[in-house]
């Protein structure tokens, strides 16, 4: 299960709360993976500055929801105001491979990235996805220069051997403020069929869809019903559309589509797959607006999608677990191991995790797999991790194998307990007792009392 969220933040600081944004009180299963696109994120330069050096508020916002709920930061891409994040359940980190991320200017003829796409691709269970975050030109009269700004950023090759093209992945996802409008209609018909939830009305003068009928390289691309208001544009902190001087007639410019590449027929080719087992399909379960939310002159929008897969791949590279009972009183092993055509490296590293940790670098410590090395057999390793790097507290944690080869996590343990430090605890809790017991120094002892 994937939710999709793209969201232009008009410059805004995150709200107080996204839980129906994220589905979080949903009844039904929870998400693997969340895709979160947004746009129009501040980027004064001071604020620009300050978010390279350090994570933005809006990627802390949302590791802080998420991180608890036991997903963690796969990978993230800046350009500008443009923000794809992806959060994936600890359970698939083993089976996602070959991250790679892009970004692609559009504004002032490709040298400014206040519009444009970022991207992120990956191996999903052995199948190629990319996600694709675009901001594209603002105004009526330029649908044109939306599409040409499009075909660029599907143009754009990623660095790195053997890792296909943009529309060569087994499924692409094209979603952002695409900024098409409304045409032809005039701002009262919009309005009444908005009021009157006759959207239907509206949906042939769309230029989106008016596009996707005469350009070929659109029609590949599935896109569910407009069935919610146009999400553009509102007075902020209301359901009002835009009262200023302006008065921008509403529009759909917050849009998510994908699009499937043609499996069967390459499969059947090789004989890989019959026609009924299609390696990997696409379900849109709902596509809707959110309407409470009021930071900007947008609303988000969200796609929940089913990903049915024919696992490609079904056992880690690396599988790994702490050998024995953990203490913060002695050193400890950790026992792994790895598939022969693993290609290990000697920056490899373990980390150990609490199990709430927010991406691959929020390790607590880590050892080196070839420096930290005490044993080896055909069947296993062991590492070894000093007692002083061990949390004196305990609590839960997990190990992670980090492989510097494919700059991903590639195996992790179940979650475990690490004892705490009971000598240091008792030593803490007397010296603390010890403090209320003594009697300050300035207050003497009067008999009568």
């Amino acid at each position: 299960r994937l939710h999709l969220v793209t969201w232009n933040v008009g410059t805004a600081s995150p709200p107080p709360d996204v839980t129906s944004l994220l589905q979080l009180d949903s009844l039904g299963p929870t998400m693997d993976m969340y895709v979160i696109g947004l746009q129009e994120v501040n980027s004064r330069i001071t604020n620009f500055l300050s978010d390279l050096a350090f994570d933005d508020p809006w990627s802390i916002f949302f590791m802080t929801v998420l991180s608890p709920l036991g997903y963690i930061k796969l990978s993230s891409v800046r350009m500008q105001g443009l923000l794809l994040l992806i959060f994936v359940k600890h359970v698939h980190l083993p089976f996602i491979r070959d991250v790679h991320t892009h970004y692609t200017r559009t504004g002032l003829y490709g040298y400014w990235g206040n519009k444009g796409g970022v991207t992120i691709r990956m191996s999903l269970y052995g199948h190629t996805v990319c996600f694709m975050n675009c901001h594209l030109p603002a105004h009526m009269e330029n649908t044109e220069q939306r599409l040409d700004d499009f075909e660029k950023i599907l143009e754009m090759q990623f660095e790195g051997e053997n890792i296909p093209s943009t529309l060569d992945h087994d499924v692409l996802f094209w979603f952002g403020d695409l900024n098409f409008r409304i045409a032809d209609y005039g701002i009262h018909f919009v309005r009444e069929s908005i009021n009157n939830k006759r959207y239907n009305l509206l949906w042939e003068k769309d230029q989106l869809n008016m596009a996707k009928k005469k350009e070929a390289f659109l029609q590949e691309f599935t896109e569910g019903p407009l069935q919610f208001k146009p999400t553009y544009k509102f007075d902020l902190y209301s359901d009002v559309y835009d009262t200023s001087e302006k008065k921008r007639k509403p529009a759909w410019t917050d849009r998510i589509l994908w699009r499937v590449k043609n499996l069967c027929q390459h499969a059947s080719k090789e004989g890989e797959f019959s026609e009924e087992e299609q390696p990997i399909s696409v379900t849109l379960d709902n596509y809707i607006s959110h309407m409470s939310y009021g930071i900007s002159d947008h609303k988000p929008v969200t796609g929940t999608f089913g990903l049915e897969l024919k696992p490609l791949l079904s056992d880690p590279l690396v599988t790994l677990s702490p050998e024995g009972e953990w203490s913060a009183e002695h050193d400890v092993l950790i026992s792994y191991s790895a598939v022969p055509e693993f290609p290990s490296s000697a920056w490899d590293w373990i980390g150990l995790f609490k199990v709430t940790f927010r991406h691959a670098n929020d390790y607590v410590t880590y050892a080196w797999v070839e420096d930290d090395e005490i044993s080896s057999n055909k069947d296993s390793k062991h590492v070894y991790m000093s007692t002083a790097e061990i949390p004196d507290t305990g609590g839960e944690f997990l190990l992670c194998y980090y492989s510097n080869n494919l700059q991903s996590i590639v195996g992790i343990s179940h979650p475990f307990q690490i004892q705490p430090n009971r000598t240091l605890i008792e030593k803490d809790l007397t010296q603390e007792e010890n403090r209320w017991i003594q009697k300050p120094d300035n207050l003497e002892s009067h008999d009568e009392f």
